[in-house]
């Protein structure tokens, strides 16, 4: 009987050991996000959902606030401590990672899955360095958007989207009347410039936001482009309400879900917001791209795999490219982020009537790119504290702060 129980006990102890092998033999990986709030959760689940259904086991270290995330990232990547992969989005900072040798090159995963062909070259363009792939693409996202309730709208009687920035401040003097805040603000730098910048490409045009974002042209008509800018944007602070200063922007969302505000400028990750709130494009809300604008600021994300030294996360980071890079993940993914598919080989007809105007912008060239793609991370922080220094500070001397504007880019 003794030996019966040894036999026992030992085969106990044999399966317990292989089950432990068999869980470390599966492809682990940490995710760090700042995909927190309703929409962007549930597009990250998409990627989640497919990495587990491959056979990979998702750790989630997500952190509210793209700021306290990125803060958090370089802190694990300074302690030696970096988790297997980290949404960011494509630009400079990325750049700047790859060159210091701290991320995994992609290369034979884009190889294999013929990323070249399936993606447009500038995007392929930008995640590869040296030759080599780094970072892989989960979608684009338009920065020109001017979401609006239709409730609000009707409320305040106004039956067609504005054409020019005096029927835009018109529309906004009816939602007033009406009892309604007229713009949800987001009132935290980085949505302030993104609202500095749609404004800026509806003033000096597509090759005019590339001079000075791209060349940091200070010509004359850069200089009186950035001073309507800043007058349009001033003129702004009369139709924001008393909560605005420090909001997060799916809070603002809120208030055009609930038709207590009527505008939103926002990124189109703010559908993924209506989306969960079981709201539709064209039925509860519309969205139009910034009065007198011909083309929209775009930017795009990606997921970034640092060295972690471990041979498994290595493996596990190449699954997880695999799956963002998935054609049907793509599309699913955007459905619910909001945005448009990296991908230019997969099947648009389930896109809404937003993410189909934004694709007809993308395919024309009428885009212009996010300040995050082409300055350094320091020079983006000088924008946001120019931005918010002029908001904040309530000044109405356009002028001479446009010719301040240009101290960024030294």
């Amino acid at each position: 009987m003794k030996t019966m129980m040894k036999l026992f006990l030992a085969g106990v102890a044999l399966a317990g050991l292989f089950a432990a092998a068999q869980a470390e033999d599966k492809p682990t990986i940490e995710i760090m996000s700042s995909w927190t709030s309703g929409g962007e959760a549930a597009a990250l689940n998409v990627i989640k959902t497919e990495f587990e259904k491959r056979g990979g086991v998702w750790k989630d270290s997500s952190i509210a606030g793209f700021g306290a995330a990125d803060a958090a990232f370089q802190n694990r990547i300074v302690a030696g401590d970096a988790p297997g992969a980290k949404q960011g989005v494509i630009g400079l900072a990325a750049a700047d990672f790859v060159s210091q040798g701290l991320f995994n090159p992609i290369d034979d995963v884009a190889a294999a899955g013929k990323w070249a062909d399936a993606l447009p070259k500038s995007i392929h363009d930008l995640i590869s360095y040296d030759g080599k792939v780094y970072l892989a693409p989960t979608g684009a996202h338009g920065e020109s958007w001017v979401f609006y309730s239709k409730e609000a709208f009707g409320k305040a009687g106004i039956a067609q989207e504005p054409k020019s920035w005096d029927e835009f401040f018109a529309d906004l003097d009816k939602l007033k009347a009406a009892g309604v805040v007229p713009v949800a603000w987001g009132g935290q730098p980085w949505q302030q410039t993104k609202v500095f910048n749609m404004i800026l490409l509806s003033q000096v045009g597509i090759d005019g936001f590339l001079k000075i974002y791209a060349d940091k042209d200070k010509s004359e008509a850069s200089v009186e482009g950035v001073k309507k800018t800043l007058e349009i944007l001033g003129k702004l602070r009369g139709y924001v309400d008393a909560g605005a200063a420090g909001r997060n922007w799916n809070d603002a969302t809120a208030m055009l879900i609930t038709a207590k505000a009527g505008v939103q400028f926002m990124g189109d990750w703010a559908k993924g917001e209506f989306t969960v709130a079981g709201k539709q494009p064209g039925k509860d809300y519309g969205c139009m791209i910034a009065p007198e604008s011909k083309g929209m600021v775009y930017i795009a994300d990606s997921l970034w795999f640092p060295k972690t030294g471990k041979a498994a996360t290595d493996k596990a980071q190449k699954l997880l490219a695999e799956v963002v890079m998935d054609p049907t993940v793509q599309v699913e993914f955007a459905l619910k982020k909001g945005s448009v598919p990296m991908r230019s080989d997969v099947d648009k007809s389930k896109l809404d009537a937003c993410a189909q105007k934004g694709l007809e912008l993308m395919s024309a060239g009428a885009i212009v790119p996010d300040q995050a793609i082409v300055l350094t991370p320091q020079q983006v922080g000088a924008l946001d504290d120019f931005v918010d220094e002029y908001w904040s500070g309530g000044s109405n001397d356009a002028a001479s702060a446009a010719e301040n504007f240009f101290a960024i880019f030294e």
